[in-house]
């Protein structure tokens, strides 16, 4: 007697999320696969509110997972845009030194750059900045030809849209509150019931820690919220960038500082800047969730944090209360902008892993537990990555089960892979 088709659900809509469905839909012939959503939409939290960049590549460790997947999610994102015919503008970007210690650091971005092979990377002198971006200035500068921008909440829909028609199913509005482990297969319990499942994956972004402690696993590391807040320039000053202008990174601050990036519907968008949030989905300054303030208020690693970065969070408290501070910070590297006018954006928030030390978790953390794989931190470049985090995902949480019916391997990744 055949055995039944194996049954997975995926918790999470956000581009992730669909994206492990749809590979588990292409991987598995016949398997259904169920995506819960607690919004009424897909990509409502930070898959809708980032700013569509796709990463090239440029910072991360080589031979780590973000530096292979990242690379890997490029190549198959942009196909899949290509294939769907969904907008991809391979608007190149710069990161600007504006003084000589800068222009060091960014020598080492470069050789990073190099080893995780990102194409076309060079870099620039003072004068040679101009020939990319005419408005810019800096002391050296990294060019990035193929960093491209897309919209990633209309490739999420584009996604679902397969999982559909693979048979797969998209349940709006359903909110999962825990998860539980059985002798076999998992539990997924929502406020309207339960439902038994053969493997689960989670990708619950802003509330991954809460998910996790949910089935035992420990609550760090903890989900800390930053607001990132986007302002837009007007159109009489829309032109004077033509693609991404980055600063170089530094290591005295968590977070990156004020950018100008174009958006694929053409606007031209400066931030964000990174400020704690008073809430995990608080995209204004009157929602504020008090259970999400006091989880993070009474965890010692957030003062751990806090203790260590008092500059930072000068610095980034400047630009929340002073558009003039924001633009001035846009204006070091394009000084051209004077005088322009600006009108607030999107405002997202960024789901933060933090470690009880205080320490920020960089990479991504992906945890096998029996039958379910839990998505701990996919920060940035994880939109980018998203496709390629699908294949390893759906491998990892396929190995040594025994699959009814034919299963299809994904494309190698490079051997520099490794399993976090």
């Amino acid at each position: 007697m055949p055995k039944k088709p194996l049954r997975f659900a995926v918790v999470g809509g956000g581009i992730i999320g669909v994206a492990v469905a749809r590979e588990l839909t292409n991987r598995l012939d016949g398997a259904s696969v169920t995506v819960y959503e607690k919004e009424d939409k897909l990509a409502y939290h930070q898959t809708g509110h980032n700013s569509g960049v796709v990463h090239a590549g440029l910072y991360y460790e080589p031979g780590g997972l973000k530096a292979t997947l990242c690379r890997r999610g490029v190549d198959l994102l942009k196909e899949y845009c290509v294939a769907k015919n969904l907008p991809y503008d391979q608007c190149g970007k710069l990161v600007i030194a504006q003084t000589a210690e800068e222009s060091t650091r960014l020598d080492a971005i470069f050789a990073r750059a190099q080893a995780n092979g990102v194409p076309g990377v060079r870099m620039l002198s003072g004068e040679e900045i101009k020939t990319v971006e005419p408005n810019a200035v800096g002391v050296s500068a990294l060019h990035s030809p193929e960093t491209a921008i897309v919209d990633y909440a209309a490739i999420t829909n584009a996604l679902a849209d397969d999982v559909r028609q693979a048979g797969g199913q998209i349940r709006l509005g359903q909110e999962v509150t825990s998860l539980e482990q059985k002798e076999q297969g998992v539990v997924v319990h929502t406020e309207d019931g339960s439902e038994h499942y053969d493997l689960v994956v989670a990708c619950a972004g802003l509330q991954s820690d809460r998910l996790a402690a949910s089935t035992g696993e420990p609550s760090t590391p903890r989900i800390v919220p930053f607001f990132g807040q986007y302002f837009l320039l007007g159109p009489e000053a829309r032109d004077q960038v033509k693609g991404l202008i980055y600063p170089v990174p530094d290591p005295q601050h968590p977070f990156l500082g004020v950018h100008l990036t174009k958006r694929i519907d053409g606007e031209m968008m400066l931030g964000p800047n990174a400020f704690i949030s008073f809430g995990r989905e608080s995209y204004s300054w009157k929602n504020i969730n008090l259970r999400d303030v006091l989880n993070y208020a009474l965890f010692p690693g957030f003062w751990n944090f806090a203790r260590r970065n008092v500059p930072s969070a000068i610095r980034e408290f400047q630009t929340v209360i002073s558009k003039r501070k924001f633009m001035s910070e846009a204006m070091r590297f394009v000084p051209s902008l004077e005088g322009a006018s600006i009108v607030p954006g999107t405002r997202g928030v960024r789901a933060q892993a933090m470690n009880g030390d205080g320490s920020l978790v960089d990479d991504f953390v992906i945890a096998r537990r029996q039958d379910m794989v839990l998505v701990r931190n996919a920060p940035s470049p994880g939109a980018t990555s998203s496709l390629a985090i699908a294949e390893h995902i759906v491998q990892q949480a396929l190995e040594g089960r025994t699959i009814p019916g034919p299963a299809k391997m994904p494309s190698p990744l490079s051997d520099k892979g490794s399993a976090s």
